[in-house]
């Protein structure tokens, strides 16, 4: 008998009411990080030389989070507090899911209210 999964942080968010939209930026099986859409500045290939300067120096200042929880790194994400996320999943597939989450679909809209005469 399969076991039943919980929610996953999109769904905790829309059932409570909230906007926040999280995409998946890189995991592993059930170990699957979510980040915030919106706290999302830029998505880095890691094969230029600026792109390991950027990481050298991030690592350095504390700045920089491995989330490719031993994989290769395939990717930078940039946010607005100035973290740097190594990921291993591919910019393309991220840039992807970034376009998926901005069509306007009404994911993560809180749900409408019903009209009370």
């Amino acid at each position: 008998m399969p076991t039943k999964k919980g929610p996953t942080p999109q769904e905790i968010v829309y059932q409570r009411g909230l906007t926040p939209r999280f995409i998946s930026v890189g995991g592993r099986g059930s170990r699957v990080n979510y980040m915030a859409a919106d706290k999302v500045v830029a998505l880095i290939s890691p094969d230029s030389a600026p792109a390991k300067r950027l990481k050298d120096e991030a690592r350095e200042s504390g700045r920089l989070v491995d989330i490719t929880q031993g994989g290769k790194t395939r990717s930078f994400i940039i946010t607005t507090a100035n973290q740097v996320f190594l990921s291993n999943v591919t910019v393309a597939t991220l840039d992807k899911r970034f376009q998926r989450f901005q069509e306007d679909d009404g994911y993560g809209e809180p749900p409408e209210e019903p009209d009370n005469p």
